[in-house]
């Protein structure tokens, strides 16, 4: 495969025309602010990726920042998990965590939904983030270009750093199946990164990793799954990872936002396949001739993240 097609020819399970699913940051959220969400993707039939924080005791529950430690909330995820929606790991807990703090979370992790976590994003400000920061990105030109887009990310990531309080990538390597990276514009995620879920040989502590769509707040969610773009993703037979925070606006008092619920009912007419992440990037691995990433594969989809940066600001 060259460094991008338009986009890859896939032959969907049972006969769908597309796929398209979500990872949902824990960022704000609390059972209020998203259980809504939840019942109306449940009742379209449209499972997708809830991530969580399972916390540990060296940081308490904060109700800006719920954890798995807090009981409703925990009901509440598992719930969740019962309904068909597949638990994302979001880091040990909101705050930075040590290497032992980290072990523990996933080791909590595993024993409140079964099993280690088979996907992850990482929360933005957690110092044990891995290959993150300028780390994301390849060459001086693009860290550099990096550091004047996103000064707030310098090079204090270390979480795939031996030796640093912080590290855990090994971790990472024998228990995370796939980590989030670049987020796009783009509706079709695959015609933005055609290779996905593909290794980084430049960066062995993460199994694979795969990249989103723009939906970080109701807003832009909105924009991306507009009517237009998801007639573009069934004509293009695409797959879609959207990129959210459900806490941000997507239902007030328990009333969703209109618009959202209208382009969700009218996505689940649509002949889609509407799995969990890892169910969606399992499948995608089955399909490719290789998943490993060559280094001009890597500096074109640098080269246009960093053009999406620009324009967007996005993560």
């Amino acid at each position: 495969m060259g460094p991008f097609t338009s986009n890859p020819q896939v032959a969907w399970p049972g006969g769908k025309t597309f796929a398209f699913t979500i990872f949902d940051d824990p960022d704000f959220q609390t059972p209020a602010r998203a259980s809504a969400v939840y019942d109306l993707l449940a009742d379209l039939g449209i499972k997708t990726t809830k991530g969580i924080w399972p916390g540990h005791p060296g940081i308490p529950p904060d109700k800006q920042w719920w954890t798995c430690l807090d009981p409703e909330y925990l009901k509440w995820t598992q719930s969740i998990q019962a309904r068909g929606f597949e638990i994302g790991w979001h880091g040990a807990s909101p705050q930075t965590s040590l290497r032992e703090e980290t072990r523990t979370g996933l080791e909590r992790f595993r024993e409140l939904f079964g099993h280690p976590p088979w996907t992850s994003s990482q929360h933005y400000d957690c110092l044990e983030n891995v290959y993150w920061g300028n780390a994301r990105l390849s060459g001086p030109a693009h860290r550099l270009l990096y550091r004047l887009l996103a000064p707030r990310q310098r090079n204090l990531f270390a979480g795939h750093i031996p030796g640093d309080p912080r590290y855990w990538s090994d971790l990472c390597r024998h228990q995370v199946k796939y980590v989030r990276n670049f987020v796009f514009s783009n509706i079709n995620t695959l015609a933005m990164c055609p290779f996905m879920p593909y290794h980084d040989p430049d960066r062995p502590d993460v199994n694979y990793w795969y990249a989103s769509s723009e939906g970080a707040n109701v807003d832009s969610f909105n924009r991306t799954v507009s009517e237009a773009h998801q007639d573009r993703l069934e004509a293009e037979g695409g797959a879609c990872i959207m990129y959210a925070h459900f806490a941000y606006r997507f239902a007030q008092d328990g009333v969703l936002n209109p618009r959202f619920r209208s382009l969700m009912e009218r996505l689940s007419r649509k002949n889609g396949w509407f799995v969990p992440v890892s169910t969606l990037l399992d499948f995608l691995a089955s399909t490719q001739p290789s998943t490993v990433l060559s280094h001009r594969q890597r500096r074109v989809l640098e080269h246009r993240w960093l053009m999406h940066k620009i324009r967007f600001g996005s993560a």
